[in-house]
Parts: structure tokens; C-alpha cells; sequence
């Protein structure tokens, strides 16, 4: 098979979806920047160039993926000014749905296979952002009167905890089909956030 031809200064991103292509068909255990460089066609030595070691890679595949998360995040709750509460439903049902469109990066974000995670500057930030903009988005329903008083970061934490909880027993396929055969996931998630939700209508 001939190697997969990148773009001239662009060989930084090829490693990277190489490296996301890699996580979806072997796992963690599969991702090396030997195998990278392979997949790309490049000698072994190119990826140093931009990834000092594994972990600087999975660095990298981290923050794109959080980027992406942030902008598909960002978009559901920009369609929806002026509703918090349809934001928040809209914003959740976008994170279901990246972790289901994006398993391997997705679950890589959030493993914890990141050693050290502030060497990796970029990472900081757009986890950061990211988890502020969600911080945003639960605010203005605390506001509107749609969820309970309480410090946003930690009501957040628990919409967070509850819609990862949701999508993690999806992917590993631990929702009964007993229940998935009477309700889709959409369901599942909107009837968890009605349950938070201080007017139940």
C-alpha cells in the first residue's frame, strides 16, 4: 500500500490523525511514533521533529481533540442564545455524540494515560476552555432559574459526571438492551438532565 501523502509543513497534523487511526484499530497498547511514522511514510526519525516522545504525542491527539470538542460544544449552545436550558440539552447531546463519533480520541482525552499534564501548555488551556465554556452554559440555566443554586464549577462537574457516565456504559456497551430497546441514548440523557432541572417542563 502506498504510504499516505501529507501536505508540504503539514506533517505535524499527519502524525496525528495517524496517531488517532492507530488508537481506533489497536488501543493505547498499539501507539508508538515508530508506527506513526510508518502509517505516513516517513522515516523514523521524522516524528521527533515534532513529538519529543509517546507521551508528547498523545499530548497532541488530546488537545486536537479537545479543540474539536470545544467547537462542536461551542455551536450547539451558539444555536440556542437566549434558552439556557435548550443550550444545556443541545450542548449535552453534542458530547454524546463526539465521544460516539470519535471513540479512540475521545477516550483517550479522558483516560488519564497523560502523564504530567502540565508539561503540555496547549493541553492546559483548551481542557480549561473548554470545561468553562460548559461552566458558562450551566450559569446561565442557574440564572434562569432552570437548575439549582449552587457554585457553577461543581454543579457542571455533576452534569459533566452524569453525561460521561451515560456515554461511557454506552460505548462499553453496558446499557441494557432491555432499556436501549425502549429509549435512544438522546432520550436517556434529556431524561437525566430534566431530572437536575429545578422546573421539570
Amino acid at each position: 500500500m502506498p504510504a499516505k501523502k501529507y501536505h508540504h509543513g503539514d506533517l505535524e497534523n499527519a502524525l496525528i490523525q495517524a496517531g488517532v487511526d492507530i488508537l481506533f484499530q489497536e488501543g493505547i497498547e498499539g501507539l508508538s511514533l515508530r508506527k506513526v511514522a510508518k502509517r505516513v511514510g516517513v522515516s523514523y526519525a521524522a516524528p521527533y521533529a515534532h513529538f519529543k516522545d509517546r507521551q508528547s504525542l498523545i499530548a497532541a491527539i488530546s488537545t486536537e481533540g479537545f479543540k474539536q470538542l470545544y467547537t462542536t460544544l461551542d455551536a450547539a449552545a451558539a444555536a440556542h442564545a437566549g434558552d439556557p436550558k435548550q443550550q444545556l440539552v443541545e450542548a449535552a447531546w453534542a458530547y454524546i455524540q463526539f465521544a460516539m463519533q470519535n471513540t479512540a480520541i475521545f477516550k483517550i482525552m479522558f483516560s488519564g494515560v497523560l502523564e504530567k499534564e502540565k508539561d503540555y501548555p496547549a493541553f492546559v488551556e483548551i481542557s480549561h476552555k473548554t470545561f468553562e465554556r460548559v461552566v458558562e452554559i450551566v450559569r446561565a440555566c442557574q440564572d434562569a432559574g432552570v437548575l439549582r443554586s449552587a457554585p457553577p464549577e461543581l454543579m457542571t462537574v455533576s452534569v459533566w459526571g452524569q453525561l460521561h457516565g451515560v456515554i461511557s456504559l454506552a460505548l462499553e456497551g453496558q446499557i441494557s438492551h432491555t432499556v436501549l430497546d425502549r429509549f435512544t441514548i438522546r432520550e436517556i440523557v434529556s431524561f437525566g438532565i430534566e431530572q437536575m432541572s429545578l422546573s421539570k417542563t
